[in-house]
């Protein structure tokens, strides 16, 4: 696959072009709109539930282009993405902050991990309360949640998609501030495996000297 990062935000925010494969939905109204939240917030506890993930990945971004690798989860905050190709490029959560690593470029930044999308989805719980839930919407084969919330977002929303019968993630949408679409779908994932901790270690030091991924482990 060929790999084509246009941005940061591209590689910070994971996700799908505009494919239509999500449903943005109506505005929320009433009971339906209760409903909705309660429904929604049992799928996000559940998903919460799971400890460790790791799988492989497909990811597309906002210009179509493709990528995939591999990826490992662990509550709370931590994540890592390890990208095939030349770029080599890495995408590393510690429970504190995000590192995006590229070892062809040697280059490195770190973000706080609060202030991106990524704090919800690593929470120890996915709290959906406070109006974050944005569209609901329930089909046979999938079960998509649109969310915004601007102190955890900022103006981006983020749209997961679920298994309506196991409640299993498949994929997720990040839409920018642009209206920019990344998502990442998931694949061969094993759940609650056990994963050794340094995988989500981030080198501080290194990092701030713009050492790539591969020169600070």
């Amino acid at each position: 696959m060929k790999t084509i990062f246009s941005t940061r935000r591209e590689i910070l925010g994971f996700g799908l072009a505009t494919l239509g494969v999500f449903a943005t939905g109506g505005a929320l109204t009433g009971v339906a709109e209760a409903k909705a939240d309660d429904k929604a917030q049992q799928i996000a506890d559940h998903f919460s539930q799971i400890q460790t993930m790791t799988g492989e990945f497909v990811q597309f971004g906002p210009k179509g282009e493709q990528t995939g690798g591999k990826f490992f989860i662990q509550r709370p905050g931590k994540i890592r993405f390890n990208y095939e190709g030349k770029t080599g490029f890495r995408v590393v959560a510690d429970g504190r902050s995000v590192l995006i690593a590229n070892q062809q470029m040697k280059t490195s930044e770190i973000y706080p991990l609060n202030k991106t999308p990524l704090k919800l989805l690593l929470d120890d719980r996915i709290d959906l309360s406070g109006n974050k839930v944005k569209s609901f919407k329930e089909e046979g084969d999938l079960t998509t949640i649109q969310l915004a919330d601007k102190s955890v977002f900022g103006n981006a929303k983020l749209t997961m998609m679920f298994d309506p019968n196991s409640y299993e993630l498949r994929q997720w949408t990040i839409t920018d501030a642009q209206g920019k679409d990344t998502t990442v779908m998931i694949f061969n994932v094993q759940q609650d495996v056990k994963l050794d901790s340094k995988i989500f270690h981030i080198d501080y030091v290194s990092a701030k000297k713009g050492k790539s991924d591969s020169e600070m482990r």
